[in-house]
């Protein structure tokens, strides 16, 4: 109780820092439209969603309902042209500033949640004023009522979380971009330096026999076993090649067994743990292996390691996978270590790596990609207490509705029974009411029975729309 009144002491607080603020505010929005000082209205918006902040966060402490902020993404930065200027509109700049500051500002301008924001700051005082008697007869009832109403005006709405959604898709669509585009230039540069110069050298090897296979036969046989031992590492090179696209036992044998295949093939000494019912779809087998191929590379090129160990489990509907190696550690992502690439694969699945890796070791290195694996196998969802209460109490009570004052009394009712209709409370009524009344309560006990059924089917599939498309869905 005091706990409430001291929380109620701190909204009014507030309130008497919001009166002054919410007249500043208006002055400067004024200023800023009316006489065209337009530099003022993004401190403006910022001194309110600051404001606005601390009363997310405060309500989400006392009540624990969190209340996401609203805005729009903000734009990125500008981007330089061919010729290295900055446009903005129709109009060119050498450098960023300009261009930024306009985005920004139209940004806010632009967001619905800024205007909220605003009509909030007019609002909230008066609002805590009118609860003041709720708060002191009900703390807690008052406290979820101003959470409510804090919520309506300052939480997300379907469109701010939609838009969040797609610059997240985006920028992990840009990332997996730079990605394949990193993976076809090392390809590129694999063949180039490697397989086509050894083509070349056997082109040219053949076209010496050519010349020499009539005036010096011996000195042509031993240029074709040459070319033939030149073929042979071409062949080499181009399987190298392929297995650094597409492992054969990758697509033949899934995850498991191929992160097998790299234990075996590593110079480390490696043990490799996997707990995985089902595989993932194969492009996160494809991002899965590369990362932990590029982490048992990095651990014996770079941290002079001698064991490793390797963790694929499952996790619900997420995978997790832990490398961990014995050697020198401080493996830094912006040293070039191969790390930040890992990062771009696995961002494209929503994917995170967690990397401990102090000065001397040993370095553990732990990739998570949520929502990869199917879930069936992890059991259905337990039905809330009330819902649970609910479908019990149906199936107990449907039966009566639809037999006995439903179906039976139809049945007598058709069959002329003369006897004592006490029970049947259809046939105690007046005769126009009768049939009304059976097909009444013969329609009231299926449709409590179809939703003894529906409640936790519907709950279930709820819970796995949820799981397979989280936020919501407009």
């Amino acid at each position: 109780m005091l706990r409430r009144f001291g929380q109620l002491a701190v909204l009014l607080a507030l309130a008497g820092v919001q009166v002054p603020v919410a007249a500043l505010a208006a002055v400067m929005l004024l200023v800023s439209f009316a006489l065209g000082m337009v530099f003022l209205f993004p401190p403006q918006v910022r001194m309110v969603r600051r404001l606005a902040q601390l009363h997310r966060r405060l309500v989400g402490r006392w009540t624990g309902m969190a209340i996401e902020p609203p805005y729009l993404p903000a734009p990125p930065p500008p981007v330089p042209q061919a010729d290295g200027m900055y446009r903005s509109d129709r109009t060119l700049y050498k450098t960023p500033r300009v261009p930024a500051w306009s985005e920004r500002w139209r940004w806010m301008l632009t967001d619905p949640a800024t205007w909220r924001d605003e009509a909030w700051l007019v609002l909230d005082p008066l609002v805590k004023v009118a609860l003041v008697p709720l708060f002191l007869v009900m703390p807690e009832r008052g406290m979820r009522v101003y959470a409510l109403w804090a919520d309506l005006l300052l939480g997300a709405t379907a469109a701010s979380r939609l838009a969040g959604q797609v610059t997240h898709l985006r920028r992990t669509r840009t990332l997996a971009a730079d990605s394949q585009a990193a993976e076809m230039r090392r390809i590129e540069r694999d063949l180039h330096d490697g397989t086509q110069a050894r083509l070349v050298a056997i082109g040219m090897t053949l076209g010496a026999v050519e010349q020499l296979v009539d005036t010096d036969p011996n000195a042509a046989k031993a240029l074709l076993a040459k070319a033939r031992d030149a073929s042979s590492e071409t062949l080499t090179e181009l399987r190298r090649v392929i297995r650094g696209i597409h492992p054969p036992v990758l697509a033949e044998r899934g995850l498991s067994d191929a992160v097998r295949a790299l234990a075996i093939d590593s110079p480390l000494q490696v043990t490799v743990d996997v707990d995985m019912p089902h595989r993932p779809d194969p492009p996160v087998e494809a991002a899965v292996y590369f990362a932990v191929s590029e982490l048992l590379s990095n651990a014996a090129r770079h941290g002079d390691a001698r064991t490793a160990t390797v963790d694929v489990s499952a996790n619900g509907g997420a995978l997790r996978v832990t490398v961990t190696d014995d050697g020198l550690g401080g493996a830094d992502p912006s040293k070039g270590s191969g790390l930040a690439g890992i990062e771009r694969r696995l961002a494209a699945f929503d994917g995170v790596l967690a990397l401990h890796s102090p000065p001397g070791g040993p370095t553990t290195v732990t990739m998570e990609l949520p929502r990869v694996l199917p879930e069936y196998w992890a059991g259905e969802p337990d039905l809330p207490r009330w819902k649970s209460a609910l479908v019990i109490a149906l199936w107990a009570t449907a039966w009566c509705p639809t037999f006995p004052q439903g179906l039976v009394a139809g049945v007598i009712k058709v069959a002329g029974y003369d006897g004592d209709p006490s029970w049947f409370l259809a046939l105690r009524l007046p005769e126009p009411l009768q049939w009304p009344t059976i097909l009444g309560m013969t329609a009231l006990g299926v449709i409590m029975h179809v939703m003894a059924v529906r409640i936790p089917a519907s709950h279930n599939r709820d819970h796995w729309v949820g799981r397979l498309f989280p936020g919501p869905i407009c």
